[in-house]
């Protein structure tokens, strides 16, 4: 199969391929005769579960993770488990930092009048965070 092939049904584009085999993140493709890369079932596999990792979040550390643990004969269902649920925990984390940011922005808003004055409170408190003396 080749690499057009592998990207239609990962629905991956070849850049994307050929930069996951560049980083590792995947089994080096044998090379035909003419230098063209030759993909099997196991590409595709790994390839489509990078894919669908990226697509909740994994980076491509944990994606290597994943994929070496897809791998593994001998892995346990439990460390795959354990990596989710890691991945949860920084997903809620990031959410609760982006609520706090969220709320920070609409105090801001709500305190400048956003009339056509220069007086402006959200550029007084933006530049006061580091000029107090």
């Amino acid at each position: 199969m080749n690499i057009s092939d592998v990207a239609k049904k990962t629905g991956l584009t070849s850049k994307a391929i050929r930069f996951y085999e560049e980083k590792g993140l995947v089994t080096a493709p044998l090379r035909a005769e003419n230098g063209y890369r030759s993909y099997t079932q196991k590409h595709l596999d790994e390839l489509t579960i990078l894919r669908q990792a990226r697509k909740v979040g994994f980076n491509l550390e944990e994606c290597r993770e994943l994929v070496n643990l897809f791998n593994n004969p001998a892995r346990h269902s439990a460390d795959v488990k354990t990596r989710t649920l890691q991945k949860v925990a920084d997903i809620e984390q990031h959410i609760s930092e982006l609520q706090v940011m969220r709320q920070q922005l609409l105090a801001l808003a709500e305190s400048c009048p956003g009339d056509d004055s220069a007086d402006c409170p959200i550029i007084d408190n933006l530049v006061g965070c580091c000029h107090r003396q």
